[in-house]
């Protein structure tokens, strides 16, 4: 086929120069571009200009007779449909192949979330008469009680956090600020740690740092260390699911929505733009499905 190595070559440059794109994600590209060569060299095309819609299905099947995922597919889909985009673009084709084929619906897995009763054994593990404890204490209350995402609590500052109306201004994706409330537990650990253990902290590094968390040398936590505190809090409860930041995250807004609170006000305190992302917390309970069950069906009780 005709100059396909010179159009894989300014793609490249295209994806590095204009785009900015990583390269994790130039190798992803190419290997995509790769893969559906082989295929149209195999079939005995001879211009680019020769692929079509019906040529690109059986590209198509011949992925899903390999197993691929849906998401590897969408993946190969999206890839190659900026490639001929640009193409299009530079006026090597007239009309791009890939523009009407539609991604595959990617199954949206139900978010993991922490029971009453395993956080319950989670606020019992910190030393809340030492820095650390106090800190620990403090985070698990912030993340837990507010829902932000570990970014915005690895940012807060302690100018963010106005303790006489309950709330915290917090930095959301793309500079966006919202204000999030926060509840007695969470006003208890914070004002504790602030007034003695973030003192303490502070002392070991020189640094007049305005984040809120420290780490054991005094400077700023990362989320990298936040994580490894849950992980070692995880540890310390004896519990065995692997806890990440968001997973508390999701126990807010799953615990939220079990409590009878709406998905319109849960989506303004995650700082979701659109409905549809706060909508897979929906899921709920068993326990929670069996009470309103037994509560609410004249022939569930005897």
């Amino acid at each position: 086929m005709d100059n396909l190595a010179l159009y894989k070559k300014a793609f490249t440059e295209y994806l590095q120069i204009e785009k900015n794109a990583s390269p994790y994600t130039v190798e992803y590209y190419n290997h995509d571009l790769e893969e559906f060569f082989t295929f149209v060299l195999q079939e005995g095309f001879e211009s680019v200009q020769d692929i079509d819609q019906r040529s690109v299905r059986v590209f198509l099947t011949t992925l899903y007779n390999r197993k691929l995922s849906r998401k590897s597919v969408s993946r190969k889909i999206s890839s190659l449909r900026t490639f001929f985009k640009y193409l299009e673009r530079e006026n090597v084709i007239i009309t791009n192949p890939f523009m009407l084929i539609s991604l595959p619906k990617a199954a949206k897995p139900i978010p993991g979330f922490l029971y009453k009763q395993e956080m319950e054994k989670l606020f019992e593990v910190n030393d809340t008469n030492d820095p650390l404890g106090q800190r620990n204490q403090a985070l698990l209350e912030t993340l837990y009680g507010t829902g932000i995402r570990v970014s915005e609590c690895q940012s807060l500052k302690l100018k963010d956090i106005d303790f006489s109306i309950g709330t915290m201004l917090v930095k959301g994706k793309g500079n966006k600020e919202r204000y999030v409330p926060f509840g007695s537990f969470a006003e208890k650990a914070l004002q504790l740690y602030i007034q003695d253990g973030r003192k303490q902290l502070l002392e070991k590094s020189n640094a007049n740092s305005e984040a809120v968390f420290l780490n054991s040398r005094g400077n700023p936590i990362t989320t990298r260390g936040i994580r490894l505190v849950l992980n070692n809090m995880m540890e310390k409860a004896a519990l065995t699911i692997n806890l990440h930041p968001h997973k508390l995250r999701h126990t807010f807004a799953t615990h939220l929505l079990n409590e009878g609170a709406d998905l319109r006000t849960v989506q303004e305190l995650l700082g979701h733009d659109s409905l549809s992302s706060t909508q897979i917390y929906t899921h709920v309970t068993k326990d929670h499905l069996r009470n309103i069950y037994l509560d609410s069906h004249p022939r569930a009780k005897k």
